[in-house]
């Protein structure tokens, strides 16, 4: 893995590069998945099908569409009970920490009448988008699931592609009737956005629309954004250590790894002020590259987005970091918790030799929808207000009003809106 010396060249470059994985970069995908929301709008079931024919190497029908209870018993049948017992306990663990997220509506009651608050409700339907791919992610369907479920959304819809035998794999299913979905459907890409967005014969129409994908789907969100709401657009998964010589090389080194093997457009990032463990980490690299499955995948995206930059200082080392700002980072310093009060941007921050990426992932509790590719100077993971909307309240009696008219009358004609003071006027007329 490169080791490069860190200044305010190599950063501006590093950040260039990083860049590159938004999905706001890859245009010519753009006409495609247009065209392909326009098609399932327009054609609905009928484009779905044939979308899920082309692209999944499956036939399905109005009567297929939709899982079965006895796929999900099968489904029960064939998961090992050990991983459901971890399943049962990750959500435990998920569903305690978003529940202290809860917010409550509140009013507040002046001695003139009147009355100001917020009024919370859940979202009425959420669609939830789970991969297939490269990889299944039962995670991902807990992480997207439980916040909607605790914050009282009324109808959860999941939409992922099936295999070549028509069938969803099993982990994904076990772990959707455990988290509480209502309904799932064998769609993916583009077209499954599309239908989850506006809705077709099968597949109903959703408020918001939640969970990961590849470009095709990140665009469609980006694209039905304003019909629904949407998550985020989120690009691939990078992590950030932060390290001085008090850390353990191989620790580092199987951290940055179990990020690198995502994609190959994944970016995995060391930042250190020790050059003797910057090298130990590299060379742990190398051994654990001749023994992991996803070889291929890591080899590529080291070499495209992977870096041990070294740093005078743990200043600079910060500095860069919030410059980054990584989904996930790790701070593995002889003080982690001083150099956290330093981090301003950050998605997931996980503290000392013991807090690795992969407890975070799956068993914590804490969301593993992160914002990626530098967004988390200003979006949060995702939550129970994700799935919530609010509603001011405001009412006033004819007595809170009286002294308060001549003021909003005033401020409604110097902005040449006359109806607006009308409105007001009318009800102290003579």
């Amino acid at each position: 893995m490169r080791i490069v010396r860190l200044n305010e060249e190599t950063k501006r470059d590093i950040l260039e590069n990083l860049l590159k994985r938004s999905p706001n970069q890859y245009e010519e995908y753009t006409k495609r998945v247009a065209d392909i929301i326009e098609n399932i709008r327009s054609g609905r079931d009928a484009a779905l099908f044939d979308y899920t024919a082309r692209f999944d190497g499956v036939t399905l029908t109005a009567d297929t569409i939709r899982v079965t209870k006895e796929e999900i018993e099968e489904a029960y049948a064939k998961v090992p009970p050990e991983l459901l017992d971890v399943i049962r306990r990750a959500i435990v663990n998920i569903r305690e920490f978003h529940e202290k997220q809860r917010r409550n509506s509140w009013f507040d009651t002046r001695p003139d009448g009147s009355i100001l608050g917020q009024r919370i409700t859940p979202l009425s339907r959420v669609g939830v988008y789970v991969p297939g791919g490269k990889a299944a992610y039962p995670s991902s369907v807990l992480m997207n699931v439980i916040p909607a479920r605790v914050a009282g959304v009324e109808r959860i819809v999941m939409t992922t592609p099936p295999g070549r035998d028509g069938r969803v794999y099993e982990g994904t299913l076990v772990a959707a009737a455990e988290a509480g979905v209502d309904e799932i459907y064998k769609a993916g890409g583009a077209q499954a956005v599309a239908a989850l967005a506006f809705g077709t014969e099968s597949i109903p129409k959703v408020d918001k629309i939640v969970g990961p994908g590849n470009i095709y789907v990140a665009l469609a969100k980006k694209a039905v954004y304003g019909y629904v709401s949407i998550d985020s657009v989120a690009g691939p998964s990078e992590i950030l250590v932060l390290a001085d010589e008090t850390a353990n090389p191989r620790y580092v080194a199987a951290d940055l790894l179990s990020q690198a093997e995502h994609d190959e457009l994944a970016s995995a990032i060391l930042i250190t002020t020790s050059g003797e463990l910057a090298q130990k980490v590299s060379e742990q690299i190398d051994g654990f590259l001749q023994t992991l499955t996803r070889k291929d995948i890591i080899e590529k995206s080291l070499a495209n987005y992977g870096y041990i930059l070294l740093a005078d200082t743990m200043e600079q080392a910060v500095d860069a970091a919030n410059e980054i700002a990584s989904e996930h980072l790790e701070i593995l310093t002889a003080d982690p918790f001083a150099v956290m009060t330093k981090i301003r941007n950050a998605g997931a921050l996980f503290l000392g030799s013991y807090s690795s990426e992969p407890l975070g992932d799956y068993f914590a509790g804490p969301n593993h929808v992160l914002p990626t590719n530098g967004t988390a100077r200003f979006f949060s993971p995702l939550g129970v207000d994700d799935f919530i909307k609010k509603s001011s309240v405001i009412a006033y009696t004819r007595e809170a009003l009286e002294p308060a008219a001549p003021d909003i009358i005033r401020f409604a004609n110097a902005e040449g809106l006359s109806a607006h003071a009308n409105s007001i006027a009318v009800r102290f007329e003579s």
